[in-house]
């Protein structure tokens, strides 16, 4: 369960872990009087994949630019594979660092074929070995075939593979990916995110990308840092952060949901207006104390046998399933899913009950 205090969450690194390839320590940005990133902390370990998620403005892509030493610190470490190559006086030059960057507009050579962009971080080397590693990564991304074709010549989702594998071509100790899927429509962009998870795995690189799309980080990272005001509120799975959120931002930024308020029966239920729940671990709430039980979609399971009633007021087709925006007896209005085949219309009542097995508690501020 999460903390029942609402404050930021910065989850304190193991950095005993050998296998670490990125340890981010105490990290803090600041520009003039400004602090724009705030005490972060979070490791990486080697072959893992990273998300920075939060709104716009929120300090993900300075974070980001740091660690690929765009920006010096104002305080803390950052560390690439035990090695420092941070701190406040001292940032080793990006190009020292063995870091690729896949950026938001891609940056591919007009004038270069998907060879020649691929091939562009590869100079000085051997022409034998050049050939034999574009070779791996047209074969590895999928562009075999338009080894030869130009970067306009190409949809959207090949351009991202090609700098992909431009990216990855020198073999960098880690890559960073800044909004790379942002020009592309929501559907592409979460099929995108899954290739390109696919491909750095395959080639066990250690990556990190920064999104304000949450169905994007979950398609493609394993741990993602929950980024607001400049401070990550919580480090962990997409799974963690959505069924045991940290605080309210977390709550309130992973998936959709509402508060409903509520009472403290004990130290595992509470009662609402749609009955007493229980979760599977203490809360840590007083008995008796204001709080606030949080209510997702799924929580609420439509059953018209039950006797607890509510209106619908909103209704969304998702295919599959309605996305009902429901009215308790309180005014309170909740989510609901339901599928598809059942359809009622605005202003119908139905029957629901509450089964909420990973109960969020945040007590009532006074």
């Amino acid at each position: 369960m999460p903390p029942a205090q609402d404050a930021a969450v910065n989850v304190a690194p193991d950095t005993s872990a050998a296998a670490s390839q990125l340890s981010v320590l105490d990290v803090s940005v600041a520009y003039g009087d400004t602090t724009v990133v705030q005490d972060v902390s979070f490791v990486l370990a080697a072959g893992n994949i990273g998300c920075l998620l939060g709104p716009s403005g929120c300090g993900k892509t300075t974070l980001l630019r740091a660690i690929a030493g765009f920006e010096p610190l104002s305080h803390g470490e950052i560390r690439l594979h035990g090695e420092q190559v941070s701190r406040p006086g001292f940032t080793l030059a990006p190009e020292q660092r063995r870091i690729g960057m896949v950026f938001q507009d891609f940056a591919l050579f007009p004038h270069l074929s998907v060879s020649g962009n691929i091939a562009f971080g590869l100079r000085g080397q051997p022409a034998a070995a050049r050939r034999r590693r574009v070779g791996e990564l047209l074969e590895l991304v999928g562009l075999t075939g338009a080894a030869r074709q130009y970067p306009h010549e190409l949809s959207g989702g090949m351009q991202q593979r090609v700098a992909l594998a431009r990216a990855m071509a020198p073999r960098p100790q880690m890559l960073l990916l800044d909004e790379p899927f942002s020009s592309m429509d929501a559907d592409l962009r979460e099929q995108i995110a899954r290739e390109v998870r696919d491909v750095l795995k395959r080639e066990g690189v250690t990556a990190i990308l920064v999104t304000h799309d949450q169905l994007e980080a979950f398609a493609m990272a394993d741990l993602i840092g929950v980024i607001g005001g400049g401070r990550v509120h919580q480090w962990g799975s997409g799974f963690g952060l959505y069924h045991e959120p940290a605080d309210r931002f977390v709550a309130d930024f992973i998936g959709q949901g509402v508060l409903l308020p509520a009472t403290v029966h004990d130290e595992i239920r509470v009662k609402t207006e749609l009955g007493r729940v229980a979760g599977e671990h203490p809360h840590g709430l007083a008995p008796g104390a204001s709080a606030e039980v949080l209510i997702r979609p799924d929580d609420m399971i439509y059953d018209e046998s039950s006797p607890r009633r509510a209106v619908i007021v909103e209704r969304a087709f998702r295919g599959a399933e309605f996305m009902y925006t429901l009215r308790l007896a309180s005014g309170t209005e909740v989510l609901c899913l339901v599928p598809s085949h059942y359809r009622h219309a605005v202003g119908e009542e139905i029957g629901v009950r509450l089964q909420a097995d990973h109960l969020v508690v945040f007590p009532v501020c006074e």
